[in-house]
């Protein structure tokens, strides 16, 4: 049986009868949950020590840059001489052209390669040359070699001449022109005539002139590996936009937000459902123009000047055009539902005038937010970085092709065919491991901040209700404050429980969401009635429960603070004071408040959360708009800080948006659920009149139907 909870956080009668006010209680409180703050720690040390493997591993050069015939990524400054040789190009074509075909063993990542300043292109007039990296008796630094064009056939000796037109080296000749995709020189199937005339009249062997050599290195540059991890770069390399669009500008618009619906509340809703759709509509556009579908403003894996009758395509404006048509049903999906609460948004109003009035009373609510957003920004800042390398992490080692291919070796002076396979970089099954629980532990990091975040406030709205929102000196002057020192105190334990259950179903829900597409792609959906009603009563069941948990979850946050209150009360209740409870017990007390009154709060409630979701989401879409202005930029268009695509980090930008915007707007979304969880809880402890609720409350909610709704229970 629950016992009353009004009284733990407010008045307790005195022995005539009379109420009086109690004395906070600072003593004997007991830590619930202990064992999952240890276990949130010691993932805490888990995650350092797993950040540290990928800081000693990776190298976040090799999300862009290939590797060389010596195993070195390009543009890496730690490598003599390559600090500023961005572009592998591949200097065998008829290598090239073996990996293309089918039937055949071997593979683009054995044929040698080579890191240059730009993508060499066949002269007019001669035959042009690319030769290995200076050394042994080519007495030349590597900036001569640069500077020549990486040409000195001149000074090969006979042998090492013979050796060339066999196609071994040291040096090849440049048949194709060639272009930069991605940092990668890609060859044009278009031989000169001019530059093969000159090599068929020196003697060199045959150099197979197909269009496969186009379309295999193509292949690799399109590959998925290859893609995702360009997208893995664009994040790293659009770190400013990141931190602007991703951290300043959400703050700085969250601010705005609970400033105006503090002084403009019966506006905001009416603009925030206009701003909503103008924002989607905007950010849907972008993508259109990304996509290339208006205007000519399309991404291009082309890097550079080139010839502009030369058209390469990417997976990038695939996966573009994808999101466009994406975001095109989110939109019209949106855009009607937004016009179908047009109805209620004065239902909406008048939750929303609860919260202002309590923002307004406690105004340390509007700051409080800064402190989770500084911790949890310094945490992005780890986050992403040690990402970024554990993507990256893996070792360089040679490849073992058993081919028959043989190269000249500068340093030994003479040909070689025992090390002539290209590099690699080697992945274990433990880096997946490791990428997994990196990006288990920011989600589980994320949901902790935002619960502590939420426990907060509904702790000081607690605080402010149940004391009927009077000025006492046994009301803490900065609510906000105390709540935090019970919060470390007592609630980081529960805290930990309840964000470690929302990321395991959340984290559940997407490993079993990927395998629901992979059946579908396969075409393994079930065929027969009875297969299909299991596997779609198996996803509604799935988004059923992780809707629960996550409410039942946020309102446990709620209830735990009136459990642990501050009011002195009868024996029993002092006990329940002094020792507190346990998230579970917490939540299974929110869980039976909100069966006995699911009406009282669902139909207060529903439309304010979906007012406050819109809410959220403009501060999101505007940060995504934003980031594509600020993607569309030179920096971003050109040379090495080149962005393959915007996708990546929009969305990322939008997402951090996101939960920029869910620290602030808890503010106002704690203070609604609190408030309607603590009038309930009244009003069914004193037969459906409520004792607690303080003048504000009940001025915001004076229209007589309004309150009958609220105060009268299910039937």
């Amino acid at each position: 049986m629950r016992g009353p909870l009004g009284a733990v956080i407010g008045r307790y009668p005195s022995s005539d009868g009379s109420e009086q006010m109690g004395s906070i209680i600072r003593h004997n409180r007991k830590c619930r949950d202990l064992v999952f703050l240890v276990i949130f720690i010691a993932f805490w040390v888990a995650m350092i020590v797993n950040s540290s493997f990928g800081f000693n591993q990776g190298n976040p050069l090799r999300l862009t840059y290939g590797l060389d015939y010596k195993g070195n990524v390009c543009g890496d400054k730690h490598a003599k001489g390559l600090h500023q040789l961005e572009l592998k190009y591949w200097l065998n074509p008829n290598q090239v052209y073996l990996s293309g075909l089918k039937d055949n063993q071997f593979k683009l990542a054995n044929a040698r390669s080579i890191c240059l300043l730009d993508c060499p292109t066949p002269s007019e007039d001669s035959l042009s040359w690319v030769c290995d990296y200076p050394e042994g008796d080519i007495r030349l630094s590597m900036d001569d070699w640069i500077d020549r064009n990486y040409d000195y056939y001149e000074f090969l000796t006979p042998e090492m001449r013979n050796t060339s037109l066999q196609l071994q080296g040291p040096c090849y000749p440049v048949i194709f022109p060639s272009v930069n995709v991605y940092w990668s020189c890609q060859f044009i199937a278009r031989p000169s005539n001019v530059s093969l005339r000159h090599w068929q009249q020196m003697g060199g062997v045959n150099i197979n002139e197909d269009i496969i050599i186009d379309k295999s290195i193509h292949r690799s540059i399109n590959s998925r590996s290859s893609v995702l991890k360009r997208y893995m770069a664009d994040i790293g390399k659009a770190w400013p936009v990141l931190i602007v669009c991703g951290g300043i500008l959400p703050l700085f618009l969250s601010v705005i937000w609970l400033l105006l619906i503090r002084h403009f509340v019966a506006a905001m809703p009416w603009i925030t459902v206009g701003l909503f759709n103008i924002l989607i509509i905007a950010v849907t556009m972008f993508y259109y123009l990304k996509a290339g579908w208006i205007g000519n403003d399309a991404i291009s894996p082309i890097i550079g000047e080139h010839d502009p009758y030369i058209r390469i395509s990417g997976r990038e404006l695939t996966h573009l055009r994808a999101a466009a048509v994406f975001m095109t049903f989110i939109t019209v999906v949106a855009v009607l539902t937004s016009i179908a609460i047009v109805r209620r948004i004065l239902m909406a109003t008048s939750v929303l005038k609860v919260a202002a009035k309590v923002i307004g009373e406690a105004q340390a609510l509007i700051i409080f937010p800064v402190i989770p957003y500084t911790i949890l920004a310094i945490f992005y800042m780890f986050w992403f970085s040690a990402a970024f390398h554990l993507f990256s992490s893996g070792q360089v080692v040679q490849n073992d092709c058993n081919l028959n291919c043989c190269v000249y070796d500068l340093l030994s002076k003479r040909v070689n065919c025992d090390r002539c396979c290209g590099y690699s970089i080697h992945y274990t099954p433990h880096i997946g491991v490791a990428i997994l629980f990196h990006l288990f532990g920011g989600y589980w990091a994320t949901q902790f901040f935002i619960a502590c975040s939420s426990t907060v406030i509904a702790g000081s709205v607690a605080s402010y209700y149940w004391a009927r929102g009077e000025t006492s000196p046994e009301i803490p002057f900065l609510p906000v404050f105390s709540s935090m020192k019970r919060l470390v105190r007592y609630n980081l334990g529960s805290v930990a429980l309840g964000s470690l259950i929302v990321s395991f179903v959340e984290s559940i829900r997407f490993m079993l969401e990927s395998i629901r597409r992979r059946l579908k792609v396969a075409g393994t959906t079930p065929d027969n009635w009875f297969g299909k009603a299991v596997y779609h009563t198996s996803r509604f069941s799935l988004r059923c429960i992780e809707w629960t948990i996550k409410s039942a979850n946020r309102n446990a946050y709620i209830m735990f603070v009136h459990l642990i209150g501050f009011w002195k009360i009868c024996l029993l209740l002092l006990q329940i004071a002094i020792t507190g409870k346990s998230f579970c017990k917490a939540s299974a007390i929110a869980t039976d408040l909100i069966i006995s009154n699911i009406l009282r709060i669902g139909r207060v409630n529903v439309i304010g959360d979906v007012i406050l979701f819109l809410g959220k989401l403009c501060v999101s879409l505007s940060t995504a708009l934003f980031a594509f202005l600020m993607l569309d930029t030179h920096r971003y268009r050109s040379a090495h800080n080149k962005i393959t695509s915007p996708l990546f980090p929009v969305l990322v930008c939008w997402g951090l948006g996101y939960v920029v915007a869910t620290l602030f707007f808890a503010v106002v979304e704690m203070s609604i659920d609190t408030i309607i969880l603590s009038f309930c809880q009244d009003s069914e402890e004193h037969q459906g009149t409520a004792q607690y609720a303080p003048p504000l409350l009940i001025e915001t909610l004076n229209d007589q139907n309004e309150m009958q709704r609220l105060t009268q229970g299910p039937q």
